[in-house]
């Protein structure tokens, strides 16, 4: 069993300190600035965000964060900031690059961009936001890739990273990276076992799996029996038992939600402790 019993804990990824719980903006918009304000207020120090306006308005994002050193209650030393380069496909007309650049170019100007709406001059993590094709890893994503490593080669960025990707793309970027990807962000379906082949794959490779959409994507299980039984005992949230059971499987998460109580209780999901048992259980109720 994981040691990673607590949404409030972090651990170090070559001498960079990635929380555990992570606040995630998209679909935000307007509303942007405050959440990330309340978010940091409640007690999360990780923010992740993308330059993607379609999904994510990562200005707004900027705004909270300068609100929050403005009024001293934390440094941008303090914080976890996460940003992703998504390709064309995943945008609508607000690119943050021309699209008649090399790709390589595309991800530097993203990456400035970023870099100007967060008013930060390096990132703590870079993620690409999703491979170019449903199969396989391609050309056009080394070459981004390569763009990557060259900032983090520049001290520009401390991690590198992936999402979307499945565990074949995981293992054939891993194969050709110079530098491997340190994070794995994923939408995590618990009739996939919880993403278990990635999250395998992560474990070979001693890469940091982030799991999104716990709770939107598996409103099945919330209702199972069994799980039910659990949060009955436990006196906890069912948001809570499926925060607390992620991180006993190892899984860093994510979590949008915009209420403030919400927040409270995301990051004190551990205030019950579950047992081996009944991480075992929620683990495979998929599949059962």
């Amino acid at each position: 069993m994981s040691q990673l019993n607590t949404a409030r804990s972090s651990r170090d990824i070559n001498g960079v300190r990635v929380p555990c719980f992570i606040y995630g903006t998209a679909w935000k918009e307007e509303a942007t600035q405050g959440l990330v304000e309340n978010a940091l207020n409640q007690g999360f120090t990780g923010i992740d965000t993308a330059n993607q306006r379609k999904h994510y308005f990562e200005a707004g994002v900027g705004h909270g964060l300068q609100k929050i050193y403005q009024q001293g209650k934390s440094s941008r030393e303090q914080l976890f900031l996460q940003s992703k380069f998504t390709y064309q496909g995943g945008q609508d007309d607000r690119l943050p690059y021309n699209p008649s650049a090399s790709l390589t170019e595309q991800v530097f100007q993203s990456f400035q961009s970023t870099l100007e709406h967060l008013e930060t001059d390096y990132l703590d993590a870079y993620l690409m936001h999703a491979p170019s094709h449903r199969e396989g890893t391609s050309e056009e994503d080394l070459e981004v890739w390569m763009a990557m490593e060259k900032l983090y080669r520049e001290g520009r960025i401390k991690l590198l990273g992936v999402a979307n990707f499945s565990a074949l793309q995981l293992e054939g970027l891993t194969h050709h990276a110079a530098i491997r990807p340190r994070i794995v962000q994923n939408r995590c379906f618990a009739s996939m076992g919880w993403d278990q082949e990635v999250r395998d794959t992560c474990q070979r490779h001693d890469i940091v799996y982030q799991g999104f959409s716990l709770l939107t994507a598996n409103q099945v299980i919330l209702t199972h029996p069994q799980f039910q039984a659990i949060v009955s005992r436990t006196g906890l949230t069912a948001a809570q038992v499926i925060f607390q059971a992620a991180h006993k499987m190892d899984m860093f998460t994510l979590t949008g939600t915009s209420k403030s109580d919400h927040m409270n209780q995301d990051l004190h999901c551990d205030k019950v402790a579950l047992t081996d048992e009944e991480v075992n259980t929620i683990e495979h109720l998929s599949i059962q």
